[in-house]
């Protein structure tokens, strides 16, 4: 990792990354769009078995880099969340269903 020497330096080197991130945040949103098409239902949108395997996986992953897992965790589970409303409203728009009450039963259970 490069040690800045100036905050100007750090904001440049997160501008970097940004640069690197948002392309392949991108290329992730098409496949969550695509999963839309693989799904019976809208509550079959959010799973909260999946979830937590994704959570598990991204934590190990941030231990393995010297990260914090908790913080790994929390952008996640955001990003996971952003990404389920996401492919719930492709799901609405491919199978022509508007059912917002389902995904937020479904949400609520995840929550739980």
């Amino acid at each position: 990792m490069t040690e800045c020497r100036s905050l100007d330096e750090v904001r440049q080197n997160i501008d970097r990354l940004d640069a690197v991130l948002v392309p392949l945040l991108a290329e992730r949103s098409r496949f969550v769009a695509q999963a839309a098409r693989f799904k019976p239902t809208e509550a079959d949108v959010v799973v909260p078995s999946r979830i937590e395997a994704i959570v598990e996986r991204v934590r190990a992953m941030a231990e393995r880099e010297g990260a914090d897992p908790m913080l790994f965790e929390d952008l996640w589970r955001g990003m996971i969340d952003a990404f389920c409303r996401f492919e719930a409203r492709n799901w609405r728009r491919l199978h022509g269903e508007a059912n917002p009450s389902a995904l937020r039963a479904a949400k609520t259970d995840a929550t739980l």
